[in-house]
């Protein structure tokens, strides 16, 4: 049981970290929404996602994490964003 613990508290570090640079990371997506609506662009940048995807797969193929797993993270990532760009 102890070991549980153990394993228990490093997953409860990872998940710290990865809530905070996820937070880190749409603090910064708000201010691209914010320059992409002062500069009337639109809130999809198709080609973008795509080479977030191809470098977010590698990514997860270095890391030894299952490209789907990736690729759904990313995907609500980005669904995200763009839906907070629209409202924006």
């Amino acid at each position: 049981m102890e070991q549980l613990k153990k394993f228990r508290e490093e997953i409860d570090r990872i998940d710290d970290v990865l809530i905070s640079t996820l937070a880190m990371r749409f603090q910064i997506t708000d201010k691209v929404g914010a320059l992409k609506k002062a500069e009337k662009l639109p809130p999809v940048d198709p080609q973008r996602e795509a080479e977030q995807e191809k470098r977010i797969l590698e990514i997860a193929k270095r890391a030894g994490l299952r490209e789907d797993i990736a690729r759904s993270v990313l995907r609500l990532i980005i669904d995200t964003v763009v839906e907070d760009h629209k409202k924006a």
